[in-house]
C-alpha cells in the first residue's frame, strides 16, 4: 500500500485467576486474549491500528486503517522503526516459559489453605481481604521491514494473602505475595499465609511519633518504588518534554561513589528478563549508574532521536535493575541508625520528577538504640530525590527479588518526617 517501512506486533496470552475470601471462592477467572498491532511509516508520518480478530480480512482492513492514518498525520522527524543494525541477531533462550497446568480445583484449594494458615496464626487476626492464585502464559511476536521477526513465550504465576487484624488500638491490614516465572519456585501457601500474618499483627497499636530530621530506612520492597522514581526521572519521554530534575545530568554524581545502578537483561529465569525489547533491539548488559555517576538514560528509538542520541534498548521499560548492595543485613542496618525511622508503606502521589520534591504519607516502625520499639501510623516524609540519592548511606543484602528492579534496603541519612 505504499508505506516505507512496517513493523507489526502479535500477543496471546491465557490464564488463570481464583479469590478466595474466608474459605469461599469470590471470583474465578479463565481468560484467553489474543491481539495484533500494525504501525506503517510513509517517510516520516506515521500510523497504527490494531485488532483481536486475526482472519485475512479483518488483518487486511487494519492494515488499511493505518495507512490511512498515516497519510494524514503530519511528518515526525523522529518517526521511524530502531536502526537496522541494532536489531537483535542472536536470539538466546532465557528460559522464561514454565507452564503451571494447574486447575482451577487445586487453585482454590492452593488459596484456601494459604489464607487458613493466616487466619490461624493468632487470635487477633479476625478477618481476611482474600487469598489469590494466579498463573498466567503468554507468547509475544514482532517483526519489522528490517527483516527482523522475533518471538518468546513467557509465563507469571503468583499467590497473595492480605489479612485483618483487630487489637484495642484498632484494627490493621497488610499482605504478602510470591511471584515467579516458574511455580515451582513460588514460597509455599502457608509461608504466605505466615508472612501476612505476622506483618499485620506487626502493625496494630501503631502511635504517631514527634516531628523532626532522622534517619531513615526504606523496607526492601519500598525502596524499590524510590528506585523506580530514577528509572522515571532519566526514561526519554520525560527527558525529551523537559520534564525531568536529571535533564542533562549525565557524567554528574547522582549517588555516594561506591553506587552502581546496572541492568541485566538475559538473567534465565528473572522476571524482567527479554532478548529484544519492543522494537527488536537487542537487549544488553550496561550501568546506569557507576562510581556514582550517571551514566546513561533508559531509551527507545523515537526519545532517543529527539535528544540527537541512540536507543539504548529499552522500548518497554528496563530489564532486571539491580543497585550495589552492602553485605549488611537489615538488623544491621537498625543498628547503624540506632534512632530513626524504618518505613514499610507509602502512600501519595507526592513525587515530582520535574523538580525532584518528594513528600509521601508513610507508615512503618520506631527504632531506638538499634532495635525497633512500635509501629508508627501518619506521618509524611519529606526530602528531595537528590537529597536522597547523595545521602544513601547503605544498602541492604535483603534484596527483594519479587519485581524488575531488585534491591535490597535503603538507609537514607536523614529525612524530614512531620507527626505529632
Amino acid at each position: 500500500m505504499g508505506a516505507s517501512a512496517a513493523e507489526g506486533g502479535v500477543s496471546i496470552e491465557s490464564g488463570l485467576s481464583v479469590n478466595v475470601r474466608l474459605g469461599e471462592v469470590e471470583t474465578l477467572e479463565h481468560n484467553r486474549d489474543k491481539g495484533l498491532g500494525i504501525t506503517v511509516y510513509f517517510g516520516q508520518r506515521k500510523g497504527s491500528a490494531s485488532t483481536s480478530d486475526f482472519s485475512p480480512a479483518a488483518i487486511a482492513e487494519t492494515v488499511r486503517a493505518a495507512c490511512d492514518i498515516a497519510r494524514y498525520t503530519e511528518e515526525d522527524e523522529a518517526a521511524g522503526l530502531a536502526d537496522a543494525e541494532l536489531m537483535a541477531t542472536d536470539i538466546p533462550d532465557l528460559e522464561l516459559y514454565h507452564p503451571w497446568g494447574i486447575s482451577a480445583e487445586e487453585a482454590i484449594e492452593l488459596a484456601r489453605q494459604c489464607e487458613a494458615e493466616g487466619l490461624e496464626q493468632d487470635r487477633r487476626i479476625t478477618n481476611s481481604e482474600g487469598a489469590a492464585v494466579s498463573s498466567h502464559d503468554s507468547l509475544r511476536v514482532y517483526g519489522n521491514s528490517h527483516g527482523f521477526l522475533g518471538s518468546y513465550p513467557s509465563s507469571r504465576h503468583s499467590l497473595s494473602c492480605t489479612l485483618i487484624g483487630q487489637a484495642d488500638e484498632g484494627m490493621q491490614r497488610d499482605h504478602w505475595y510470591t511471584i515467579a516465572r516458574d511455580a515451582s519456585k513460588l514460597e509455599s501457601a502457608c509461608a504466605v499465609g505466615k508472612k501476612a500474618a505476622e506483618r499485620t499483627l506487626a502493625r496494630l497499636g501503631g502511635r504517631k511519633i514527634g516531628t523532626g530530621q532522622y534517619p531513615v530506612i526504606f523496607q526492601s520492597e519500598v525502596a524499590r518504588g524510590v528506585l523506580g522514581n530514577l528509572v522515571r526521572a532519566i526514561s526519554g519521554g520525560n527527558l525529551y518534554r523537559k520534564a525531568s530534575f536529571l535533564l542533562d545530568k549525565l557524567g554528574e554524581p547522582l549517588f555516594p561513589e561506591r553506587i552502581r545502578i546496572d541492568e541485566r537483561p538475559h538473567i534465565k529465569g528473572a522476571l524482567g528478563s527479554a532478548p529484544f525489547d519492543n522494537e527488536g533491539v537487542a537487549t544488553r548488559e550496561r550501568d546506569i549508574v557507576s562510581g556514582g555517576i550517571l551514566q546513561s538514560y533508559v531509551l527507545d528509538s523515537y526519545a532517543a532521536r529527539r535528544l540527537g542520541m541512540q536507543t539504548t534498548g529499552n522500548a518497554g521499560g528496563v530489564h532486571n535493575l539491580f543497585i550495589s548492595s552492602d553485605d549488611t543485613s537489615f538488623e544491621a542496618l537498625c543498628r547503624e541508625i540506632g534512632t530513626g525511622l524504618v518505613v514499610t508503606e507509602v502512600m501519595g502521589q507526592g513525587v515530582n520528577i520535574v523538580t525532584g520534591d518528594f513528600s509521601r504519607g508513610a507508615s512503618g516502625f520506631w527504632v531506638e538504640n538499634g532495635e525497633i520499639q512500635y509501629p508508627v501510623e501518619e506521618i509524611t516524609l519529606a526530602s528531595t530525590l537528590q537529597e536522597m540519592f547523595r545521602g544513601l548511606v547503605r544498602v541492604g543484602n535483603d534484596v527483594d527479588t519479587r519485581g524488575n528492579i531488585q534491591t535490597g534496603s535503603w538507609l537514607v541519612e536523614q529525612m524530614m518526617i512531620a507527626g505529632e
